[in-house]
C-alpha cells in the first residue's frame, strides 16, 4: 500500500474507531482475566490450606487419644504428606515415602527455639547471669499447645524421587505427644491441582481472546460503517453541489441524532448560501444595468462631441459623471456592509449632526424644517454612516415632497432615540413599505433617473441602521410618508 494511501486509510474514522474499540476491549479483558486467575488461584490455595489444616488436626486428635507414633493413620504422602517433628528437628513419624528425610518446613510454633544447644562460649559468658535468665523449655512451649492456631506456608517437596519437587501448602500445628513432649505436626496439601487449573484457565483465555477481539473489531467496523453511511452520503452530495446547482440538498436521515441534525444544519446552510448567491447575482445584474445607462449616455455624448464639438453638453456630462460617482460610492458601501464591516463606536450627538448636515444642503427643492430638543441626544456609532442615513432619507423625501420636509429628533422609551423624516407627498402604500428597502427597488412614480436615484438609498439606510442596533419603518404622515429610525441611546 503506498504511503499516501496508508495515511488516508489510517485517518478514516471507521478504522480509528475500530482499532480504539479493539484495544480498549483487549486491555479490559486482559485485566479482567488477570483478576479472575488471581481469584481462582487464591480460592484453590485456600481450599488446599483447609485440607492441610484438617489433616494436621486429625493427626493431633490421634495423638491426643494416646495413639502411638508408629501407629498413626497418615494419608498418602504424594498428595498429603505428614510429618511429626520434635523440638530438636527430628522426624518422629512420617509416611514411608518421607522416611529418612528432613522436616518438610522450617516454620512453625517452635521454629524460633529449635536449636536447644547454645555455643559453649555463650554459656560461659552468661554463666554469672544464669539466675536471671528464664527457662529455655518454657520459651519453647506455648501456654496451651492444643489451642494454638496453625501456621501456613508454601514449600516444594520431593515425595517421589522420580517426579521431582512439587508445590505444597503446608500447615504447622503444635501438638503434645505421649509423655508430654511438645512437637509439631506438618501436614501438606498438593498445589498441583490448583496450578493445573490456573494454567488451564489461562490457556483457555489466551485461546479465546483473539477470536473475541476479532468479533469485537468486526462488529465495531460494521456498526461504524452503518452509522457513518449517512455522513458519506452527505459528503458526496456536498461535493456535487459545490460543483453545480446550489438548489440541491443533502439527504436527511429519519433519525433525530447528531447526523440528522448535521444534515438539517447543512441544508439550512445551503439554503442560506443559495439565497446569498442569488442576492449577489441580482445585485451584480442590477448594478450592471444601472451602470450601463450613464456609461452609455457618457459614451454617446462624447462620440457626438468628437464628431460635432459645437454640440457638446458639459452639463449633461457632469450630471452623468456625478450619477456614476454616487452609484459607485453606494455600491462600495454596500459591499463593505455585506463583508461584515462593523461601525465605529464613537459618541455622536445626533442633534448637532442633524443641524450641521442640513445646513450644508443648498440645492433642496423644498424647505426642510428641523425639530430637536434642547438637551443633547447622543447615540453610539459612526458619524459618517449616520450622516449618510440622514442624507438618504432627506433625499428620498425631497423627491416625493410637495412643499415641506420635516426632520425631528427625540427621546423614546427604553433609553432609545428616534430620528424621523416626514414629507407631504403621496406616501408609501402599505404593500410596498417593506419592499422599498430592498436594493434597486423603485416604485412606479419614482422611476425617473433625473436625480440619479438607483434604488440603493433606502437599502443603505436599512443596512446601516441595523448594524447600529436600530430599526427603521414607514408610517403614514399627515399627509405623506414618515420614515422612523430608532437607535439605542449612548451608553445603553
Amino acid at each position: 500500500m503506498p504511503e499516501r494511501a496508508a495515511r488516508v486509510w489510517w485517518r478514516s474514522v471507521r478504522v480509528r474507531t475500530t482499532v480504539a474499540a479493539t484495544v480498549v476491549v483487549a486491555v479490559a479483558l486482559t485485566a479482567a482475566g488477570l483478576v479472575v486467575l488471581a481469584v481462582l488461584r487464591h480460592n484453590l490455595v485456600h481450599s488446599a490450606e483447609m485440607r492441610a489444616e484438617s489433616t494436621a488436626q486429625d493427626v493431633e486428635t490421634q495423638l491426643a487419644t494416646g495413639t502411638d507414633l508408629a501407629r498413626l493413620r497418615l494419608p498418602d504422602a504424594e498428595s498429603e504428606p505428614v510429618q511429626v517433628v520434635s523440638l530438636d528437628r527430628r522426624v518422629l513419624a512420617a509416611d514411608d515415602d518421607l522416611a529418612g528425610k528432613p522436616p518438610m518446613a522450617e516454620f512453625g510454633p517452635y521454629a524460633k527455639t529449635s536449636d536447644d544447644d547454645d555455643d559453649d562460649e555463650d554459656e560461659e559468658d552468661d554463666e554469672e547471669n544464669e539466675d536471671e535468665k528464664p527457662d529455655r523449655e518454657s520459651l519453647s512451649q506455648p501456654t496451651d499447645p492444643t489451642a494454638a492456631d496453625a501456621e501456613f506456608g508454601d514449600v516444594r517437596l520431593t515425595v517421589d524421587d522420580e517426579d521431582g519437587p512439587h508445590p505444597f501448602r503446608v500447615a504447622a500445628l503444635a501438638v503434645t505427644i505421649r509423655g508430654g513432649q511438645p512437637a509439631t505436626v506438618y501436614a501438606g496439601s498438593s498445589l498441583a491441582t490448583a496450578d493445573s487449573a490456573v494454567a488451564d484457565a489461562r490457556q483457555a483465555m489466551l485461546i479465546g481472546l483473539p477470536p473475541l477481539l476479532a468479533v469485537v473489531a468486526l462488529v465495531t467496523w460494521l456498526v461504524t460503517r452503518r452509522a457513518l453511511r449517512p455522513v458519506e452520503a452527505i459528503r458526496r452530495q456536498l461535493a456535487e453541489i459545490m460543483d453545480g446547482d446550489l438548489s440541491r440538498r443533502v439527504p436527511e436521515p429519519g433519525s433525530r441524532d447528531e447526523i440528522g441534525r448535521l444534515a438539517s444544519t447543512t441544508n439550512a446552510t445551503l439554503a442560506a448560501l443559495e439565497e446569498s448567491t442569488e442576492r449577489q447575482r441580482r445585485f451584480i445584474a442590477d448594478a450592471a444595468h444601472e451602470l450601463r445607462s450613464p456609461i452609455a449616455s457618457l459614451r454617446t455624448q462624447l462620440e457626438v462631441a468628437q464628431a460635432h464639438p459645437e454640440l457638446l453638453e458639459v452639463d449633461g456630462l457632469i450630471g452623468d459623471t456625478i450619477r456614476l460617482e454616487h452609484l459607485a460610492a453606494d455600491l462600495l458601501l454596500l459591499a463593505r456592509l455585506d463583508a461584515g464591516e462593523q461601525p465605529r463606536s464613537d459618541r455622536v450627538n445626533l442633534t448637532v449632526l442633524v443641524r450641521e448636515e442640513l445646513e450644508h444642503r443648498v440645492r433642496d427643492r423644498v424647505a426642510v424644517r428641523i425639530a430637536t430638543p434642547k438637551e443633547p441626544v447622543a447615540v453610539t456609532g459612526s458619524r459618517t454612516q449616520l450622516a449618510r442615513v440622514l442624507g438618504n432619507l432627506v433625499d428620498n423625501a425631497q423627491r416625493h415632497a410637495a412643499n415641506t420636509v420635516d426632520v425631528a429628533v427625540d427621546h423614546a422609551a427604553d433609553e432609545r432615540v428616534v430620528l424621523s423624516v416626514t414629507d407631504d407627498g403621496p406616501g408609501v402604500p402599505p404593500a410596498d413599505r417593506d419592499r422599498i428597502f430592498q436594493r434597486f427597488v423603485r416604485l412606479d412614480d419614482a422611476r425617473s433617473r433625473d436625480e440619479g436615484g438607483a434604488g440603493l438609498g433606502l437599502a443603505i439606510v436599512r443596512d446601516v441602521v441595523e448594524r447600529h442596533g436600530g430599526t427603521i419603518h414607514v408610517t403614514d404622515g399627515t399627509p405623506g410618508a414618515r420614515f422612523v429610525v430608532t437607535l439605542p441611546a449612548a451608553g445603553t
